[in-house]
C-alpha cells in the first residue's frame, strides 16, 4: 500500500500539519502567566502557582456552538468570513460558565472535527478562538483537529470547547448568602449569543428570508451578520464584580433562557421577580418571535431577550456594582428582586410582552 494510502481514504496528514504550523501566532498571543511548553505536545501544560493562586479549587467547563455553526457556514458561502465568530462563541461559552463559579479562566482547548480539512477555514475558526482566549484572559494551550470521512458531511465540521479556571478557597460562586429582597441585576447581551439556533434556523428557513440582505431590524448589516453577532465574553466585568465583595452569584442566561437558568444559582423556596420594561430588549427578538408565532413563554425559555448575565447582590450593593459595570462600558440595569417562593413558575417575569415585540 502507498504512502498516500490514507489520505486517498480522506485523511491528509499533512494538512493537520499545515493548520498547526498556520496557527502558531495566534496561539503565541494567548500566552499568560503559567503557561509552560508550546502546542504540539501530547498535553499541555499549565502551572498554577507561576498564575498565583496559593490554594486553589480549579473549575473545568465544555461547551459547543451547536447549530449557529450550520449558519455561519451557510453565511460564509454567501459572504465569507464568517467562521471567526464562531470561534469567539466557542470560547465565551465556556468562560461565561466558569465565572458563575467565581473562578478566572485560566487555560482552554479545542476540539475541530470535520469531513475533510479545509486548512484556511480550521485557521479562521482558531484564529477566532484565539481571540476569544485574549478577550477572557485564558491560554489556547492545545487542541485536536479530527478529519472523519462518512461520520460528517462534506464542507461541516463540529466544534467542542473545553476551559478551566480557579478560584482561591472560600471564594466560589454562588456565596450561599443569597436572600429575598436581593437585586437581580441585568448585564446586556451583544445578541442570540449561542443559542436556540436550530429554532432561529427554522424560522429564517420557513420565511424565506435572506441572509445576505439587510436585516429588516437593522438595514446597517445583513440578516446573517446580525444573526450571528459573537456571544460576549463576560470574564473582565464578572471577575471585577466578584472583586468587590459585593457579588452573591452569578447566572449565566445561556440554553433555557432566563426562566431555566436563573433558578440555578438560587436556594430552596426563592425565585425570581423580573420586569422586563426594566431593560432594553433588542429588536432581533421581537422580529423572530412575530416571523415565528412565538409566545412570550417560547422567547423567555429558549433565548436571552437581551440579557446575558444576571448577577445577584444585596439591594444596597446595587449601586456600587452598577458602577462598576459602567465604567467598564457595560450598562447594567436593576431587572428585579429574589423573590419567596411558594410554588409555580421559580422566574416570574412582568411585561414580557416585549420579547416578542409588543
Amino acid at each position: 500500500m502507498s504512502a498516500d494510502a490514507y489520505k486517498r481514504a480522506g485523511v491528509d496528514i499533512a494538512a493537520g500539519e499545515a493548520l498547526v504550523d498556520a496557527i502558531r501566532p495566534a496561539v503565541a498571543r494567548t500566552a499568560t502567566a503559567g503557561v509552560m511548553g508550546a502546542i504540539g505536545g501530547f498535553g499541555g501544560l499549565f502551572d498554577l502557582k507561576a498564575a498565583g493562586f496559593a490554594d486553589p479549587i480549579l473549575v473545568a467547563a465544555t461547551d459547543g456552538v451547536g447549530t449557529k455553526l450550520k449558519l455561519a457556514l451557510e453565511c460564509e458561502a454567501l459572504q465569507g468570513q464568517a467562521l471567526g465568530g464562531v470561534g469567539i462563541d466557542l470560547v465565551a461559552m465556556c468562560v461565561n460558565d466558569l465565572v458563575c463559579q467565581g473562578a478566572k479562566p485560566l487555560f482552554f482547548l479545542d476540539y475541530f472535527a470535520t469531513a475533510r480539512l479545509d486548512v484556511a477555514s480550521a485557521a479562521q475558526v482558531i484564529e477566532g478562538i484565539a481571540t476569544g482566549c485574549e478577550t477572557a484572559g485564558c491560554a489556547l494551550i492545545g487542541g485536536e483537529t479530527a478529519e472523519m470521512p462518512g461520520l460528517y458531511a462534506p464542507g461541516d465540521f463540529d466544534l467542542a470547547g473545553f476551559a478551566v479556571g480557579a478560584a482561591e478557597r472560600g471564594a466560589l460562586l454562588p456565596s450561599g448568602t443569597v436572600a429575598e429582597g436581593d437585586a437581580l441585576i441585568a448585564l446586556p447581551s451583544s445578541g442570540l449569543h449561542s443559542n436556540g439556533f436550530s429554532l432561529v434556523r427554522k424560522i429564517v428557513a420557513d420565511g424565506g428570508a435572506s441572509l445576505a440582505a439587510a436585516a429588516p431590524f437593522d438595514p446597517t448589516r445583513s440578516l446573517g451578520e446580525a444573526l450571528l453577532e459573537p456571544t460576549r465574553i463576560y470574564t473582565d466585568a464578572a471577575l471585577a464584580l466578584h472583586a468587590t465583595g459585593r457579588l452573591k452569584a452569578l447566572a449565566h442566561i445561556t440554553g433555557g433562557g432566563l426562566t431555566e437558568n436563573i433558578p440555578r444559582v438560587l436556594p430552596d423556596g426563592l425565585g425570581a421577580a423580573l420586569d422586563a420594561e426594566a431593560w432594553p430588549v433588542p429588536p432581533l427578538f421581537g422580529w423572530l418571535a412575530r416571523e415565528g408565532g412565538l409566545t412570550e413563554q417560547d422567547m423567555a425559555r429558549t433565548f436571552n431577550c437581551g440579557v446575558g448575565m444576571i448577577a445577584v447582590a444585596a439591594a444596597e450593593d446595587a449601586p456600587a456594582l452598577l458602577d462598576e459595570l459602567a465604567g467598564r462600558g457595560l450598562g447594567g440595569r436593576i431587572a428585579g428582586q429574589v423573590s419567596a417562593h411558594g410554588g409555580g413558575a421559580r422566574v416570574d417575569i412582568a411585561n414580557a410582552a416585549r420579547f416578542t415585540g409588543r
